[in-house]
């Protein structure tokens, strides 16, 4: 089932006369660093991440990939700018990770694809490990560990309960740093254009193409939404949608519940 994004142009995204999409390459600083031999596109959809992004993306760009793309979901904030002066191809969309990460994905020129969040880091050696788990007999994609920015027991709980259901039953999520081949992702269909979970499905479809496996080392990936709900909240409310996704109810929906919980707090 191929997956279309909807683009929204604007003055750094302008639609030219046959509606293609533009991204603002033309403003973007180029790295010295020696291109790598992965040819690894990182993807990072980002909405109001001023905060965060220009870190997110100096760490990438300096490690040599192929390009780095911000797909923007219509930030109020300075993300755009920050984004372009760090070196990051810009490219806008409606908000939401599917959408976006399937935008920055059509964009894409490198052989690998890596899907960032705009609040995780990598580990240093980040290329080598996308590398090394994807030679994996078998493999189909992967993600990495994950590592809670945080102190306390209730975190380090749930890092270690997201090992197990990442090794167990190949679902890692999206603030693990999905990578796999790009013609792969392609013959997945992509991400489903739904409000949430668009990570969890796209594991299972993958799931039927081979093992998603786990690297060896971690990401260290933002504890603000445990924080905001409280670690036992944000993880109970995670396996609820997870559920409810299982019995059928549309994704919609279940964002729509979602919001009101986050709202409410």
């Amino acid at each position: 089932m191929a997956v279309e994004s909807q683009i929204y142009p604007t003055a750094e995204s302008p639609l030219p006369a046959n509606g293609a999409p533009i991204a603002d390459r033309e403003k973007a600083p180029r790295t010295s660093a020696a291109p790598s031999p992965l040819r690894l596109s990182v993807i990072i959809p980002a909405r109001n991440e001023e905060a965060q992004i220009a870190a997110t993306i100096e760490q990438v760009v300096n490690a040599g990939v192929a390009e780095v793309i911000v797909v923007d979901g219509e930030s109020s904030d300075r993300t755009r700018e920050l984004a372009r002066a760090s070196g990051a191809i810009v490219l806008t969309s409606a908000p939401g990770r599917g959408q976006q990460q399937n935008l920055g994905a059509q964009a894409a020129s490198g052989d690998m694809l890596l899907f960032l969040h705009a609040d995780t880091r990598l580990p240093l050696d980040f290329a080598e490990h996308i590398a090394s788990t994807l030679r994996r007999d078998g493999a189909s994609a992967g993600a990495f560990r994950l590592r809670i920015a945080g102190s306390g027991r209730a975190l380090r709980l749930v890092e270690k309960m997201a090992d197990w259901r990442s090794r167990i039953f190949q679902l890692p999520y999206g603030d693990q740093a999905i990578f796999l081949k790009a013609e792969t992702f392609r013959r997945s269909g992509g991400f489903a254009d739904v409000p949430l979970m668009e990570d969890f499905d796209l594991m299972r479809r993958l799931r039927r193409e081979g093992r998603v496996e786990l690297a060896s080392a971690s990401v260290t990936t933002s504890a603000r939404r445990w924080r905001k709900l409280g670690v036992w909240r944000a993880t109970w409310t995670n396996q609820l949608c997870i559920l409810a996704h299982l019995l059928g109810i549309s994704c919609h929906r279940i964002a729509r519940w979602r919001e009101r919980i986050d709202r409410s707090l």
